[in-house]
């Protein structure tokens, strides 16, 4: 029975391309399979969407034929509504496994390997993820004593990094998005207002979505630290009121069919202190410069470089990286966990590669964040959004 798509992001032969691509990188590093148990490498190899991920699942791939689908037993009827594969691809494992702690998925997982001739193969598995656990890692090798085991960490997610013609639209629509979600922050946010009554409209104007296209949910939630709490990077919100003459920064991101376009701005209310102003202008310039370094032929570290000596001579410094490759994204991180805008990073920078430029600053008493999502051209560099760069004041 064919496989059972109600609304497909992609028709097989883009799935096929990938599937290609990724066969000649296994065969690269001498693999006969690769177990994949990241959601964002699954659904880029098979179109499989579906929030099952808090148990155990995978993609398989040899090098020949299409993929399998192996999950939980009631996953499966999901696997065959998104997945392109046929039905005879995907596999299920009794709900009995699922948080027990006297069995475990991979012996189900070992038995599918072996039943395809994988016993004695040299496999691949994601070791560098976060959802393949030591213990699944263990009990997988247990299973199967005779299997060559090789860490494949990052092998799917790196032929991931140059986006086809339809992915770019999808993010382009993340990016109208999010452009909407900071133009209902800015109409809204006043001193008083609570602020999870504010991350309430930032998730609405997010799933409504723009121009016509549906919102998907994001792979981090929104960020929005106010105050001394954004000298840190990665706090949430609670119920406090937003404060007069205090500075808020939303990280945030638009979503469309698992595509994401991460941006960030800063919000001051009152008059922003001199070290503040002085900060947008250092990141503005320092953003400018390396922009102006994004294009084919360039190396990661080249962007990273072009920022930090802008930054330097304005008189500030970053000791993080200034951005990271974003793409097919699921929870915990929109993050590609690929390339990244810093010192040592030689990735070569092609036509079709997305980052989140992020040059945020942390201060003393609060954070600037003023991040870009950017595409790279054919002769340089394109933003995606056409959001203002600069500290919103109200």
């Amino acid at each position: 029975m064919p496989s059972a798509r109600t609304s497909p992001s992609f028709e097989t032969p883009e799935y096929l391309v990938r599937i290609a691509r990724t066969r000649a990188a296994m065969a690269e590093a001498g693999l006969d399979a690769i177990v994949v148990s990241d959601p964002s490498n699954m659904g880029w190899l098979t179109g499989y969407d579906g929030w099952s991920f808090y148990v155990h699942q995978a993609a398989v791939l040899t090098m020949e034929g299409e993929p399998l689908w192996w999950g939980r037993g009631m996953d499966r009827a999901g696997a065959l509504r998104t997945a392109f594969m046929e039905e005879d691809r995907l596999f299920g494992y009794a709900d009995s496994y699922v948080q027990n702690p006297d069995a475990h998925p991979m012996e189900d997982l070992a038995r599918l390997l072996a039943s395809h001739g994988l016993e004695r193969a040299r496999i691949g598995v994601e070791l560098d993820n976060y959802y393949y656990s030591a213990k699944a890692d263990a009990v997988l090798r247990k299973a199967l004593p005779e299997a060559r085991w090789e860490d494949a960490t990052g092998l799917v997610n790196w032929q991931r990094a140059v986006k086809s013609e339809l992915e770019i639209v999808y993010m382009r629509r993340a990016a109208a998005i999010v452009e909407a979600m900071h133009a209902r922050i800015l109409e809204l946010a006043e001193p008083g207002m609570a602020k999870n009554e504010l991350v309430a409209e930032i998730f609405a104007t997010g799933i409504r979505g723009a121009d016509g296209h549906w919102g998907d949910y994001p792979a981090i939630v929104p960020m929005a630290p106010s105050g001394l709490d954004a000298t840190a990077p990665h706090l949430t919100w609670d119920d406090t009121p937003l404060r007069p003459n205090e500075a808020t920064f939303f990280e945030i991101a638009g979503a469309h069919r698992r595509y994401h376009c991460p941006q960030s701005r800063t919000l001051f209310f009152g008059r922003p202190p001199d070290h503040y102003r002085a900060a947008e202008a250092a990141v503005g310039e320092a953003t400018e410069a390396a922009l102006a370094a994004i294009r084919p032929g360039a190396l990661c570290e080249d962007v990273a470089r072009a920022f930090n000596a802008a930054l330097r001579k304005a008189g500030f410094e970053k000791d993080s990286r200034a951005g990271y490759s974003i793409g097919l994204s699921y929870p915990p991180d929109w993050g590609e966990r690929t390339m990244s805008l810093r010192a040592g990073d030689r990735t070569v920078l092609e036509p079709g590669m997305a980052f989140h430029f992020m040059p945020a600053l942390w201060l003393e008493d609060g954070g600037i964040e003023i991040t870009e999502p950017v595409l790279v051209t054919g002769t340089g560099c394109e933003r995606l959004t056409g959001t203002p760069g600069n500290i919103y004041v109200k």
